[in-house]
């Protein structure tokens, strides 16, 4: 197993909900795939604003990148520690009125009007690699169907190379024929890249067709148990 990317221990963060969000221990290491189940989207958005970085806990430390998010200096070291994460959420923005070529540019440049060759060959490349067409990638994104929209929001997510691929809920807006058809490509990506994944879902069949790790929150005392023991448990 390569080298520690993100743990977390003894985390407790009260967010106001029923119950604050507990997590005993957690590990990613590199080449690493974990998918959670048991975190719904409030849950979800707690815990990775937690690995960004974006909050700190109330206890317990959390550490990625070989760094504690507590001892984040300032806020260019902070933005440096998020470039290594590629986040998929629903809160990342995407501007609908921009074709989805211009919205996978965005991560690389500015000039997404007049786009350095470099930059296009690359938009064209990310586009192939999560299975975005040359139609779908002039066609604004506002209609898009919900398919291409996760895809362009997975090679948004890949475009700086990151290290750890940060996932909440990303089949959420999909069918179950679609949320298959994602599942493929999320693994095929995370294989051949041989990049780190933590995705959060709440569909088990999704979690099982992107990892062979999968475990789920136990709320009260914050353990993952890994999808074995807990279909046991519950049989």
């Amino acid at each position: 197993m390569g080298s520690l990317l993100i743990e977390v221990r003894d985390v407790v963060k009260d967010f106001r909900g029923l119950r604050p969000l507990r997590v005993q221990l957690l590990e990613l290491h590199e080449q690493q795939s974990i998918a959670l189940l048991g975190f719904d989207q409030n849950l979800a958005e707690v815990l990775v604003n937690l690995l960004t970085g974006a909050i700190l806990p109330d206890t317990g430390t959390i550490d990625v990148f070989g760094q504690r998010t507590s001892a984040i200096p300032h806020a260019e070291a902070w933005v440096q520690t998020l470039d290594q994460f590629g986040l998929i959420s629903e809160r990342a923005v995407i501007l609908d009125q921009l074709t989805t070529r211009k919205n996978l540019a965005l991560p690389l440049t500015l000039r997404i009007e007049t786009m350095p060759d470099e930059v296009r060959e690359q938009v064209r490349s990310i586009a192939e690699e999560v299975g975005l067409s040359e139609e779908d990638l002039e066609t604004p994104v506002t209609s898009l169907p919900p398919l291409s929209r996760q895809r362009l929001r997975l090679g948004r997510a890949l475009a700086l190379s990151p290290r750890v691929l940060l996932a909440e809920h990303p089949n959420a807006p999909l069918s179950p024929e679609d949320t298959q058809v994602f599942a493929t490509v999320f693994a095929r990506i995370v294989r051949l890249r041989r990049i780190a994944a933590l995705v959060l879902t709440a569909n088990r069949e999704f979690a099982t067709a992107i990892s062979s790790d999968v475990r789920t929150l136990q709320p009260a005392t914050g353990g993952l148990q890994p999808l074995a023991m807990w279909r046991r448990w519950l049989s």
